[in-house]
């Protein structure tokens, strides 16, 4: 399998160095391959070259198998898709072995979001007093305040902050960049932080470095350490909810669109390519918009 080993990892090259594609996306793509290069082994396949449309009936039996969701599996099929597309234009293998091979429909989730009561039990929920409670504040509204993914927040730099505009440089998927505005509550628990929590922060470390959010060690922030922050937030707050981080990008859009937002400018500032990303967000306008309804018509 040594052939294979190798084929991955050029494949993985193609993609930083080609397609530009994120840390995030690279990682999945990789351990979706090298997954599906381990059932070909079990399976006694040798090659790639081997894998014909009955291999994949096989594998996609044995994911189901496993419990995995439609989403799951709908995206180790796109990860595959891509890399035996790469090896057709390679002359790796004669044919796309997944090009027959339906997608599994999505299932169509509403995204859950916090209310507005609920996001001020939030906001008070940081302590200011503490470096810690600064930088946790700001955190809670920049997210808010932004929409930004938490794999954008966490590679933001103090320079992609533009006081005087009120906007953000974010680089999301695909290394793409675009400004973001935020209002005067973001602003102001930025500031702060800049000036005194994020100093101190800075000073338990001998690291020369410019990321914005830094953890209790003064080294930056990671993915896994915001949804800590988060956590440890809504307990604090006592809100009888979970969360996880795109819980509040869900939310920003919500809020947006409840307050009249048109669409474009929503899927402008997510950062989404497509609009039909953005859309799934009406349908919690509408549910928002009838339960109103509901609750305030006399003769509802």
């Amino acid at each position: 399998m040594l052939t294979d080993i190798l084929t991955i990892n050029s494949f993985k090259q193609f993609l930083q160095v080609e397609r530009n594609a994120s840390k995030h996306t690279i990682y999945h793509y990789t351990n979706d391959i090298e997954e599906f290069s381990q059932f070909l082994t079990n399976e006694g396949i040798d090659s790639f070259k081997d894998v014909n449309y009955a291999v994949m009936r096989v594998y996609l039996t044995t994911l189901y198998d496993k419990g995995l969701s439609r989403v799951s599996v709908s995206r180790k099929l796109s990860s595959l898709r891509g890399f035996f597309n790469y090896l057709e234009k390679e002359k790796e293998v004669n044919s796309n072995p997944i090009a027959q091979v339906s997608m599994p429909k999505k299932d169509r989730k509403i995204p859950q979001f916090f209310y507005e009561e609920e996001m001020t039990k939030l906001f008070e929920a940081a302590s200011l007093s503490t470096s810690l409670g600064q930088r946790n504040r700001a955190i809670l509204e920049l997210l808010y305040a932004t929409g930004i993914r938490v794999s954008e927040l966490v590679e933001l730099k103090v320079q992609d902050i533009d006081d005087s505009l009120g906007t953000i440089l974010v680089t999301g998927k695909g290394n793409k960049q675009r400004f973001v505005p935020f209002g005067s509550f973001a602003g102001e628990a930025i500031n702060l932080y800049r000036q005194e929590g994020r100093e101190d922060l800075l000073s338990k470390t001998p690291e020369n470095h410019d990321h914005l959010f830094l953890n209790n060690r003064g080294s930056p922030i990671t993915d896994r350490g915001i949804r800590y922050v988060l956590n440890d937030m809504v307990k604090r707050a006592a809100i009888t909810t979970s969360i996880h981080p795109h819980k509040l990008r869900h939310t920003f859009a919500t809020h947006l669109l409840n307050a009249g937002a048109d669409l474009r400018s929503v899927q402008e500032l997510l950062g989404h390519e497509n609009l039909s990303a953005t859309q799934i967000y009406t349908h919690v306008s509408k549910d928002y918009l009838q339960n109103i309804y509901k609750n305030a018509h006399p003769r509802a």
